[in-house]
């Protein structure tokens, strides 16, 4: 699974360094450094007001913030692994 985390300028003042700490601790949790490559992009394209945003593998999420990020993280990671 490749997990690529928007830190353009929009979703870096939106938390993306925050969200990307947030996903090495759960990935370290889950021991799943083997299943996931954790990365870094530019600008996808799809702002959001609210969040960053995350492309797993094919899939566009946004709107992810540190407030969400568990659920997201169980819900779109764990789910698939």
């Amino acid at each position: 699974m490749i997990i690529q985390i928007c830190i353009g300028s929009s979703c870096h003042l939106k938390g993306s360094y925050e969200i990307v700490e947030k996903f090495k601790a759960a990935i370290e949790a889950h021991d799943l450094d083997a299943e996931i490559t954790l990365a870094g992009s530019f600008c996808a394209g799809k702002c959001n007001r609210e969040g960053v945003t995350i492309r797993i593998d094919d899939e566009i999420y946004t709107g992810v913030t540190p407030e969400t990020f568990k659920e997201f993280f169980k819900e779109k990671v764990l789910s698939r692994i």
